[in-house]
């Protein structure tokens, strides 16, 4: 039964830290760019886009779909940032248990 106590206590603890991982991660920030800085996407740790920032010399009503490319290019750079720090921080948390995680 000891045994049983311990393993429920270190699933607390584990839920515990994993609660502040995930608000530290959205206190933390990274950015994705495109078009040689034309495009700048700022995204939390999660991966939620806060900011996007265009320079006006890439605005041209006559070709929108690079815009659009130049913005999509940009959001998959941050949010591929955001999942890298993410499993960053998962396994500085995973290195502290007993067992292995599955990522």
């Amino acid at each position: 039964m000891t045994d049983f106590m311990k393993l429920l206590q270190q699933a607390q603890e584990i839920k515990g830290k994993m609660e502040q991982m995930q608000e530290e991660l959205r206190q933390k920030s990274v950015t994705g760019t495109s078009g040689g800085g034309m495009v700048t996407v700022d995204a939390d740790g999660k991966g939620d886009v806060r900011k996007i920032r265009i320079d006006p010399s890439v605005v041209n009503a006559a070709d929108v779909e690079m815009l659009e490319d130049l913005v999509l290019v940009a959001v998959a750079e941050a949010q591929r940032k955001a999942a890298e720090l993410a499993k960053e921080e998962m396994g500085r948390l995973a290195g502290g248990l007993p067992f292995k995680l599955p990522f």
